[in-house]
């Protein structure tokens, strides 16, 4: 029993001291795992930390505590840019990895408070402002591949407050990478396009005044990461003195310094405008071409090489991109028409229309081909360098900004060039609703004078046609026009009658009318368009108003065609109907008219009726109704202040 109970004790005792070593050889591994697991997720930690945190030496922002919101904060968001370059000044660029652009590399970060506050509101991370390039950001960033930026909710007051700043959402630019990813914009046709490889150079020339510091960078950024570099000689950026915006001056001064591309900065010691600011930079370019570019603009994949090419198999040649909108809102990059080019209304504005089956037919409805122009919008086109100056650069006496694109383009048209618009070059374009900017002098005086240089100059006996339109310009004082007309004569120029007949026979300013006026009738008012266009006016009844012998909106066309027309709109008449306006179209029947000039009636010729002044109506109507010559004066109608051909 004793040797029994010794040996039991002696096996438990054994088995207890393996049980322990056991115990304590798993405790060990127990807590190896605990430390290595510990280990793992801390590292994870870090690593996390770093990567969005601004405390690391990787990072533009201090490490500072400041609440989140705050004015200043938000209003100095480019200050911290200029802190990230005095930290990290060098980029990196690998040319040509794509064919039509230039990689570009950097460690710059947005606003982190801007960010934080967006993170708390939406989820998205912390954007870089240069990926290694825009094909890497993540399609969470703000704004990538084109799409409308969401402003977090707790920034909305503060964008809608800074929106007058620029007249575009500043608040959402500064949230979009200055790289953001813009989808190629080309047809299949036209990325199958290939070059030379001696294509000119170019100066690239960019005026700006008070711009907004997001979009300009990310105007410089698309310019050189979307452009084969080697074709690029330069760019010129002349501030129009530019006032109250630090970031303009030491911030965008280094940041050009790390582009892969010489940059000028000139700096206008007062406002010349964009003329004198565009002549300016072209002065010192020494490029084989000038490009003109807008200062809140994005390029897309290949807009460059196409614009060089047609300056290179045609000298003469002024080629505009398409005009893609950016939103000035939300930033949404929305794609442009290939089926519209740029025409101009009565009153010499700028308008956008259809192009016509003719051209379609001249490039054989080839999308991938160049169209050709009747005027351009000016803010963005290529042009040889050498041409600019002899075919007369910018107009000297002209001010500020306006009109200068139709004067371009009646020169270039009259004096031997071309103005094309090509469809596969597309750039992006804030468009805005109105300028933040003042005119020295007022925007309605500026403009006036450079319209009335342009009629004195290139507009012939039109001039009267435009002085009927708009009676104020006659007065107006064009100033020394001499050197432009000897230019004219020395470049043996084409009538504008020309210009009207071969480029755009389709501008609704007619080259032959029988009148140009007030259409009046003999009991009450005048024909009035009431404001109304081809946007807008479309089906509306034509309007009468007490006559104002002002012009504008109770100008007719009687053309010889047999149309009454309001600028782009025409009076079109159905049986026993109010008289409609409509957009004008040859040969719609519908739209033709006689006037007799004994009886003063106008019948119109599809329906045989007679055009009537209905004064039943609130404020009047006009209608058709069976012609009644000798006792019916609701039907009599003047022309005022005719002007016959």
């Amino acid at each position: 029993m004793n040797s029994f109970s010794s040996y039991h004790s002696s096996s438990s005792s054994s088995s207890s001291d393996k049980l322990f070593k056991r115990f304590r050889l798993w405790k060990r591994q127990y807590l190896h795992v605990v430390i290595y697991t510990s280990l793992f997720w801390i590292f994870v930690d870090v690593f996390f930390i770093m990567l969005f945190s601004d405390c690391t030496k990787q990072v533009v922002i201090p490490c500072s505590s400041s609440s989140v919101g705050k004015e200043s904060d938000i209003n100095n968001n480019m200050n911290l840019i200029q802190d990230d370059f005095k930290r990290h000044p060098k980029f990196n660029f690998d040319k040509n990895k794509e064919k039509n652009q230039t990689i570009v590399h950097t460690n710059n970060l947005l606003n982190k408070k801007k960010l934080e506050e967006s993170k708390k509101n939406s989820g998205s991370f912390i954007a870089k402002w240069f990926g290694s390039d825009s094909g890497s950001n993540p399609s969470h960033w703000p704004g990538e591949g084109g799409h409308a930026v969401a402003i977090p909710s707790n920034l909305k007051d503060e964008a809608k407050k800074r929106f007058a700043e620029n007249q575009f959402n500043i608040v959402a630019s500064d949230l979009i990478a200055l790289n953001r990813s813009i989808n190629d914009q080309r047809s299949s046709k036209c990325r199958s396009h290939e070059f030379p490889p001696d294509l000119p150079t170019t100066s690239i020339v960019i005026v700006f005044h008070n711009e907004g510091n997001s979009t300009l960078l990310r105007t410089l950024t698309s310019i050189v990461s979307k452009s084969p570099i080697e074709y690029i000689h330069e760019i010129i950026m002349v501030d129009d003195a530019s006032i109250a915006r630090e970031y303009l001056k030491d911030t965008l001064e280094q940041f050009v310094k790390e582009l892969p591309v010489k940059v000028h900065i000139l700096r206008n010691k007062e406002r010349l405008g964009l003329m004198k600011s565009r002549l300016k930079g072209a002065d010192i370019a020494t490029g084989d071409t000038l490009t003109f570019l807008d200062a809140h603009i994005e390029c897309s994949p290949g807009w460059l090489q196409y614009l060089l090419y047609e300056v290179k198999k045609d000298r003469s040649a002024v080629v505009c991109p398409i005009i893609d909108v950016i939103n000035d809102d939300d930033f949404a990059y929305l794609t442009g028409s290939d089926m519209t080019w740029g025409g101009f209304n009565w009153r010499l504005n700028f308008r956008w229309y259809s192009v016509p089956n003719r051209e379609e037919i001249r490039r054989n409805y080839d999308h991938s081909l160049p169209l050709l122009s009747p005027t351009m919008a000016g803010g963005l086109f290529t042009i040889n360098r050498e041409y600019f100056y002899e075919i007369g650069a910018y107009d000297p006496g002209m001010e500020v900004w306006g009109g200068e694109n139709l004067e371009m383009s009646f020169r270039v048209w009259q004096c031997g060039g071309k103005v094309l618009i090509h469809p596969c070059s597309h750039v992006g374009h804030v468009f805005r609703k109105q300028t933040p900017y003042t005119f020295p002098g007022g925007t309605g005086k500026v403009i006036f004078h450079n319209n009335k240089r342009l009629v004195e100059v290139w507009l012939d006996k039109y001039k009267d046609f435009v002085y009927a339109i708009m009676p104020e310009l006659k007065n107006v004082d064009a100033g020394d026009v001499s050197e432009r007309l000897a230019l004219r004569e020395r470049l043996k120029c084409k009538d504008f009658r020309w210009y009207l007949q071969n480029i755009y026979p389709e501008s609704s300013m007619p080259v032959d009318f029988h009148h140009v006026g007030a259409l009046k009738s003999e009991t009450h008012g005048c024909a009035d368009s009431l404001g109304l266009d081809g946007e807008n006016g479309i089906n509306r009844d034509a309007g009468i108003y007490p006559c104002h012998n002002q012009g504008g909106n109770q100008v007719v066309v009687y053309s010889k065609k047999g149309e009454l027309r309001f600028d782009d709109l025409c009076m079109e008449g159905s049986k026993n109907s109010v008289v409609k306006l409509q957009k004008c179209f040859e040969g719609n029947q519908k739209q033709i008219w006689n006037y007799n000039n004994e009886t003063k009636h106008i019948k119109h010729v599809y329906s045989g009726q007679c055009m009537t002044l209905d004064q039943s109506k609130d404020n009047g109507k006009i209608l058709l109704s069976p012609c009644d010559e000798q006792y019916n004066t609701n039907q009599r109608w003047h022309l005022e202040h005719a002007m016959l051909t």
